[in-house]
């Protein structure tokens, strides 16, 4: 009997079909196979190690530390979350735990209350920054750590907690009980009017129901405070919850319209989210400031006003984190933090800067290439790029600390001074008022002189690097005057420096000693009077030619 062509196509494809499963199959039990054996040798290599190895061994920690390395070895946000660490990656999404509401560091060997949030226990109870902490609840911190440290001074909401200070101009302890209350850490530390016309509103991290508060604050700016332009600032915020990026997005952009999508391994989580309610203003004029420190959902958010022609942008480069994280929970109450996709917003383009699948021979990261960088459109057709974070549409470049102020600052020399000048100075001016007069800049120098500050200029190191260089080639010692003389006038002199750099060394003081008296959203306030992004802001936002230049079709988004 023939069969006819029909049928022998059918017997073709079945046969294909057949086999493409049979191949998978064999692929897959190959790989469970594989995983199967890697366990089991690492269960028996575990156990020779608990036998046998010369010393004891914390079994615990060894596997932690195993855990930790092998998803190291896959991106910096694939992590291990242990029962003990469940609490502290909770307060990361929700901005919430229970405790005393304050910030702590180590300070030269000692920890140090560095700044009691307004509002919560800490500061109610008389705790100000630069106390320093002898005892929590009883037990000495002199060698805990920081994270022991806080967890004593974390617990249940409503019970107190006993604290012993240290406070400077005092010359003994003080011992202070502190009743333990809900903390609820504010996503928008501040906002209010720039001038009479702009609002601007600052929101750190993306934590549950921070949209609530941003929707709050711009209701606020614009209804009763009469704002026809808005800053938003999302400035060194590390992101958050991917769904409220949608939603704060959405307070800008017409309901329907697509803001970011996720694409993974998974296909069933796959997923499109667009606005889905009424906006609150779809033509107000907004610029949105972003640096370095601005990722994940931030990056969603201003890629989103970026793409859709919504707003512009303004400051330095984003971070570049497009890759999305799910929480599994594990045995024992742990839970895996896991890459499960990456995200692109409207114009298609996925703004991930580390490619992380394709690592370099030595295992180190390296930035997407080149070659690989691709063009896409925003909504009226200017011209962007994928592959290295959100490029501003006005850059703004940061500007450098000097090697004395950042040496001031991670000395403590400037945290200790405004501890020194709080102790005998019982007010000062509102922030927006306050500055450095010459006679707290000449206290603040004799101040600095009486501390063992140690200190290079980037000149100084890069010509010790040269010396080095010169010694080991032998030219040395053809040139030795002049290359000492060359040190000697390349040498720092404390007094020129701090006369040279005056300017910022000013705008750290202000920030510090203001955080003293009006805590932070005081120190937000002083430190927008010279904010160059603001500036460049309100400059742009004044003028509405320039403003609507920005979205010109065919103008292009690129860094240099």
């Amino acid at each position: 009997m023939k069969l006819s062509k029909t049928k022998k196509a059918g017997i073709v494809v079945v046969g294909i079909l057949v086999f493409a499963i049979s191949f998978y199959s064999f692929k897959q039990d190959d790989k469970n196979f594989q995983i199967a054996k890697n366990l089991d040798i690492y269960y028996t290599l575990f156990r020779e190690l608990n036998l046998f190895y010369v010393d004891d061994v914390n079994p615990n920690k060894l596997v932690k530390t195993s855990i930790d390395k092998m998803l190291e070895s896959l991106d910096p946000y694939t992590n291990f979350i242990s029962e003990d660490d469940v609490e502290d990656f909770r307060f990361m999404t929700t901005g919430e735990y229970a405790g005393i509401g304050a910030l702590i560091s180590k300070q030269k060997g000692k920890t140090v209350i560095s700044e009691p949030y307004e509002g919560f226990p800490a500061q109610k109870s008389g705790l100000k920054a630069g106390d320093i902490l002898l005892e929590v609840a009883g037990k000495s911190t002199e060698k805990l750590s920081t994270d022991d440290v806080s967890s004593l001074l974390k617990g249940p909401a409503g019970k107190s907690v006993l604290v012993k200070i240290e406070r400077y101009g005092q010359k003994k302890p003080m011992d202070i009980e502190i009743v333990r209350e809900k903390i609820q850490i504010d996503p928008v530390p501040y906002f209010g009017m720039l001038d009479k016309e702009t609002g601007y509103i600052r929101l750190s991290n993306f934590t549950i129901d921070c949209t609530e508060r941003v929707k709050m604050a711009f209701i606020e700016l614009k209804e009763k405070q009469g704002a026809k332009s808005l800053v938003l600032d999302l400035r060194s915020n590390p992101g958050g919850l991917l769904v409220e990026a949608v939603r704060i997005s959405n307070l800008f952009i017409p309901k329907g319209q697509e803001i970011v999508s996720t694409k993974g391994k998974v296909k069933q989580w796959d997923k499109i989210y667009t606005a889905t309610e009424n906006p609150l203003d779809t033509v107000m004029p907004i610029a949105v400031l972003v640096n370095s420190g601005s990722a994940s959902a931030s990056e969603i958010v201003a890629g989103a006003i970026q793409d859709l022609d919504r707003g512009m942008i303004i400051g330095t480069r984003t971070f570049g984190k497009g890759l999305v994280q799910t929480t599994r929970d594990l045995s024992y109450n742990a839970k895996l933090k896991i890459t499960t996709a990456k995200y692109y917003i409207p114009s298609g383009r996925c703004i991930q800067a580390l490619d992380y699948t394709h690592r370099n021979e030595d295992g180190s990261v390296g930035v997407i290439p080149d070659s690989l960088i691709t063009k896409y459109t925003t909504k009226k057709g200017r011209i962007v790029f994928d592959g290295g974070g959100v490029v501003p549409d006005v850059t703004v470049e940061d500007e450098v600390l000097s090697n004395l102020s950042a040496n001031l600052i991670t000395q403590s020399v400037v945290f200790d001074y405004a501890t020194y000048f709080n102790s005998k100075t019982e007010k000062i001016p509102a922030p927006e008022d306050f500055a450095i007069t010459p006679e707290m800049y000449a206290d603040f120098v004799q101040y600095v002189k009486k501390q063992d500050l140690k200190y290079e200029s980037r000149t100084e190191t890069q010509l010790e690097k040269l010396l080095e260089i010169a010694k080991r080639e032998k030219y040395y010692d053809l040139s030795k005057d002049e290359f000492e003389t060359l040190k000697t006038k390349l040498g720092h002199n404390i007094d020129q420096d701090l006369e040279h750099f005056k300017a910022e060394i000013h705008e750290i003081l202000t920030d510090e000693i203001v955080s003293r008296y009006y805590y932070q959203k005081g120190a937000i306030k002083a430190a927008l009077k010279d904010d160059r992004d603001v500036e460049k802001a309100l400059e742009i936002l004044h003028k509405p030619d320039a403003y609507a230049t920005i979205f010109d079709a065919g103008r292009i988004i690129k860094s240099n």
